[in-house]
């Protein structure tokens, strides 16, 4: 087991609740770092960074005093993110234990998480960004594998973490259609440290999503998932009714000869046209996160316990 020593004795449970755009929020976050496991959001949910710094305060201002695990953010790395040099002047004034870096590995970055003591986890679809994630320095690969939620990738999990641990020492945080107890229990046995859960965390009573939104990752099942570059740009996985409701067809989302970038940005995208996981199939109710990590935990005991 590669866990980094600022998450030992700290992550009760090994799950990270992915950040969301425009699901996550200070709700979802501390409710799962109560319960044992890492919350984390997009500094992007916010529109300035001003209102990033407040969720942070506020954030910081629930937990105070509780015996809570670490929360995170993600920080876009890219070019076409304006806000990263100012939202990561915050990150670093607030010391925000966990960062998670997407769409670039830059050592500026790393070492500005490293300088108060703060991990740096990056999200990664094949090796050759992995190489570039471990060369930058950071602390950890999460593996966006096929089936997950949001931009995924399409190697199967068993094989991209065998790979990634014959490859890098490093902590291997694992991502794509994991709902339940026993999955991330399927995880740790497979070769991964922790388990990063996205879809299962949307219908949850804290979530900050629709509950239409909600309702339609309950009522879908993973052949309803529909993995498609066409809505924003890079391959994504997003619901078939979702798609519909929009008036986008499947035949439009197959057709090469299609552009639907030219009618819709990457906000409206988002906000309009709702992603999730295979593990779409596996949700059937919409819990508190209490309610859910302690269903979690008990999966994952009574399969321990089953397989012993």
């Amino acid at each position: 087991m590669t866990l980094p020593k600022q998450l030992e004795g700290k992550l009760k449970f090994p799950v990270i609740a992915a950040p969301m755009f425009l699901v996550s929020g200070p709700d979802l976050v501390t409710a799962c770092c109560l319960n044992g496991i890492a919350g984390t959001f997009p500094a992007l949910n916010q529109r300035t960074t001003e209102g990033y710094a407040e969720w942070l305060l506020q954030i910081n201002s629930t937990l105070e005093g509780k015996d809570h695990s670490p929360f995170g953010i993600n920080l876009i790395v890219h070019k076409t993110n304006p806000r990263l040099a100012a939202d990561l002047k915050v990150t670093v004034a607030h010391k925000v234990p966990i960062v998670i870096t997407s769409l670039g590995a830059v050592s500026e970055v790393v070492d500005a998480v490293h300088s108060y003591g703060g991990l740096v986890f990056h999200d990664v679809t094949n090796m050759r960004h992995s190489e570039k994630a471990i060369e930058a320095g950071v602390d950890g690969l999460i593996l966006v594998s096929a089936g997950a939620g949001g931009h995924a990738g399409t190697l199967h999990p068993f094989a991209f973490i065998k790979e990634i641990k014959n490859e890098f020492d490093t902590c291997v945080i694992q991502s794509g259609a994991i709902s339940t107890g026993e999955q991330v229990l399927a995880c740790r046995a497979a070769g991964a440290d922790i388990a990063y859960i996205g879809t299962r965390f949307i219908a949850t009573q804290e979530s900050m999503a629709d509950q239409e939104y909600k309702d339609m990752v309950v009522s879908a099942r993973a052949e309803d998932i529909v993995y498609t570059p066409k809505v924003s740009g890079i391959p994504a996985n997003f619901i078939r009714q979702s798609l519909e409701s929009n008036g986008i067809s499947l035949d439009e989302v197959s057709n090469p000869d299609i552009d639907l970038g030219k009618e819709l940005d990457e906000a409206k995208a988002w906000k309009t046209i709702w992603s999730a996981g295979h593990g779409a199939g596996n949700i059937m109710d919409i819990p508190s996160v209490k309610e859910l990590c302690e269903s979690m935990k008990k999966e994952y005991n009574d399969r321990l316990f089953a397989l012993q």
